[in-house]
């Protein structure tokens, strides 16, 4: 367990059978309480405990959390039906609202705590608007800003370890934002925003130094069956922001030869998509015209 000494100490602490309607009950009634049922020979709770601790810290005060020993305090536990540790529940005005068993992953439990209001600092929150809305109208440098200070209060951060190493990867720096990007706690692989900026990363390595659009527009016109030409088309196109043309590359590809080399075109148009993101409307018709041609 981490160590609750010092500022810690108002927002985590043991408590027992006896201390539990102060510690809990009174305590709801002004901030979101967290209560944890463990043991020291639980190896789950070991993995949790440290995750809660990390959130209850970075909420600055939106909700506490109250750590109980079931070796020691059977009653409360008894009273609540715990059958099984870890086991987590929220308390809110006096009154238990709410629940999980089992050491969740560390984005579900955000999300837990969201649902709650007990989701985190609002200057964090702030930090990644403002960093979002400078991402989108192309001021890197306030964009990076913003998520480095988000990184220095929240190491981990997975939309502002995004958000960074989409910065540096928008400068060309693709080798830091690859460091940034090692930095992902891994529960947070799959967030929908690292998994973006990694497939950017990925589509400019295999872009290479930039091709000459017109020489490969040209090798294609010339041989329409030449397959490795269409893909290595689709990526200058993509790396030159030409996203449409690129699109409409590869489907052009897939129409000729869906199978070719092991569905090359097909695997190369899903980590385009990957890359430009749910919101991208281009994802949403060109899956559509994906599946026309894979199932015509």
């Amino acid at each position: 367990m981490t160590d609750t000494n010092g500022a810690a100490a108002e927002l985590i602490s043991d408590s027992s059978d006896g201390t539990f309607m102060a510690d809990v009950i009174e305590a709801s009634k002004q901030a979101l309480v967290l209560v944890d049922f463990w043991a020291p020979w639980c190896g789950p709770c070991k993995q949790l405990g440290p995750t809660l601790e990390k959130l209850v810290l970075e909420a600055k005060g939106a909700v506490r959390l109250v750590k109980i020993n079931v070796d020691e305090n059977q009653g409360i536990a008894g009273q609540l039906g715990v059958q099984s540790i870890p086991a987590v529940f929220a308390f809110k005005d006096g009154k238990p609202v709410d629940g999980f068993m089992g050491a969740l992953p560390e984005s579900e439990i955000r999300n837990f705590l969201k649902k709650h209001g007990g989701e985190g600092s609002p200057e964090i929150t702030a930090a990644l608007e403002a960093g979002q809305a400078a991402l989108e109208s192309g001021d890197w440098q306030q964009a990076a800003a913003q998520f480095q200070s988000v990184l220095q209060a929240n190491p981990g951060e997975a939309k502002a370890v995004a958000g960074l190493a989409r910065c540096l990867h928008e400068v060309g720096q693709n080798d830091d934002a690859r460091k940034v990007l090692a930095t992902t706690p891994p529960d947070q692989l799959n967030d929908p925003d690292i998994v973006a900026v990694t497939a950017m990363l990925d589509l400019a390595e295999q872009a290479g130094g930039g091709e000459d659009l017109a020489a490969l527009i040209a090798a294609v016109e010339a041989d329409p069956d030449d397959q490795q030409a269409r893909i290595d088309l689709a990526l200058a196109q993509n790396a030159a922001g030409q996203r449409e043309e690129a699109l409409e590359t590869l489907l052009g590809s897939l129409e000729r030869d869906r199978n070719w080399n092991e569905d090359a075109a097909r695997k190369q148009l899903l980590k385009f998509f990957e890359a430009w993101g749910a919101g991208e409307p281009l994802c949403n018709s060109g899956r559509r015209r994906l599946s026309t041609i894979l199932f015509s």
